[in-house]
């Protein structure tokens, strides 16, 4: 049985429906197919994968809606200590490069109430979201797309076990509460000329377990090889995108690739999509699974918990935290 349906250039695209109706072989061909990806580029396609089209038409529509609002009226939930809500333009800039993305959103996560225990003693991104007065339509849309892809995550989480010749809930486990995030985003038309270090979201890898990428087709998504040639994701109807971040890439000892990847701003149009970050429990702890290790490939990377590292890349990386982080030091200083 081979899972993969075919290669979008070196992404393959591979189909879940023989795994979610539970025939005989298709897990180990699917997770299989997902090894191979993983260890190769890092990236992959899914087809058949359960997200329903109608809340993805439904959550892009809501985006669309609410990008449409005047800064102002989106900037009254900009966003939080707890890593929800809206981030304008100029907000995110990587470490690395040399300007901000060109680019806003908006986001949501799992919902922590004020009296939730971990909320009560100030555990980092945990907290409630922030919802705009308008449109009525985006937090029914965004819930129920949040929904939709945490049962998607959850599967892949399965299939990451088998590839990695885990036992059954290695991973499973660690995801009891997990620290999901949808991203909703918007990249305005790219300016003429393009000036070469402009990007809707300029080379990086993810800093998490894994991302699932819908969106519109206006493409402009990117991944890179091994020989440093990008190449364009998929983008046709129904197919989700999803890669590996950075700490996946540790935990399997650099088994599993977090790639490069970017976003360029496309021509004379507007693109939209859905990113959603699917990550353990905040305090799971990382380190060099067994499968990943031996004689001649010892651990690469000392223990550390996924909360941790997490702060630590937020605070390179996202204005609001590099303002909050230096405070911090300020007073401790």
């Amino acid at each position: 049985m081979d899972a993969i349906i075919r290669q979008a250039g070196d992404i393959p695209i591979i189909d879940l429906a023989a795994f979610r109706e539970g025939r005989a072989g298709s897990k180990a061909a699917t997770a299989q197919a997902m090894r191979g990806a993983l260890e190769a580029i890092g990236f992959f396609a899914v087809v058949n994968h359960g997200l329903d089209d109608t809340a993805v038409d439904r959550a892009l529509a809501a985006t669309r809606q609410f990008f449409a609002l005047p800064d102002a009226e989106k900037l009254r939930v900009k966003i939080s200590a707890a890593h929800r809500g809206y981030m304008p333009m100029g907000d995110q800039h990587r470490v690395e490069a040399k300007r901000p993305n060109l680019s806003e959103s908006f986001l949501i996560g799992s919902h922590h109430a004020p009296d939730d225990p971990d909320v009560v003693m100030g555990k980092p991104l945990h907290g409630p979201n922030q919802w705009p007065a308008r449109p009525d339509s985006l937090r029914p849309a965004l819930d129920a797309y949040y929904a939709e892809a945490t049962k998607l995550g959850l599967l892949l989480v399965e299939l990451f076990e088998a590839a990695l010749e885990l036992p059954e809930r290695r991973f499973r486990d660690c995801f009891k509460r997990p620290m999901g995030f949808i991203r909703a985003l918007h990249y305005p038309p790219a300016p003429e000329p393009r000036p070469d270090d402009l990007y809707g979201a300029a080379p990086h890898s993810d800093f998490g377990f894994l991302t699932i990428v819908t969106q519109d087709d206006a493409g402009g998504l990117q991944a890179q090889r091994r020989d440093g040639r990008w190449i364009d994701a998929p983008r046709m109807s129904g197919v989700a995108v999803v890669n590996v971040g950075d700490m996946l890439m540790r935990w399997t000892n650099d088994r599993f690739v977090s790639t490069q990847h970017r976003v360029l701003n496309p021509k004379g149009r507007d693109r939209y999509s859905l990113a959603f970050f699917f990550d353990p429990d905040f305090d799971t702890a990382v380190e060099c699974l067994p499968t990943c290790q031996g004689p001649g490939n010892p651990p690469r990377y000392p223990r550390t918990t996924w909360g941790d590292y997490l702060i630590e890349r937020f605070d390179a990386n996202h204005a609001y935290r590099k303002a909050a982080a230096a405070a911090a030091r300020a007073a401790s200083a």
